[in-house]
């Protein structure tokens, strides 16, 4: 690549001359300011698992073997 193949602006928006003589000079390294933007994150569904409801049924069978007894003694 030759020297003249360099741009005249660098990234940051600065010039750069060409270079006069048929040599290349070294860019000149140079930090831009920084930037700043605001990240807002994207809405999060927390799901709270709910109770856990369980039954224990009793079963009972109520009965009676033979006759009623009525007015009995």
């Amino acid at each position: 690549m030759s020297c003249y193949d360099l741009a005249s602006t660098s990234a940051c928006g600065v010039y750069r001359p060409q270079p006069i003589a048929d040599t290349c000079n070294e860019p000149c390294v140079r930090q831009c300011p920084d930037s700043t933007t605001v990240i807002q994150p994207p809405p999060v569904v927390v799901t709270f698992p709910g109770p856990i409801l369980s039954s224990f049924p009793q079963d009972a069978v109520v009965g009676s073997s033979g006759a009623p007894i009525l007015g009995g003694y």
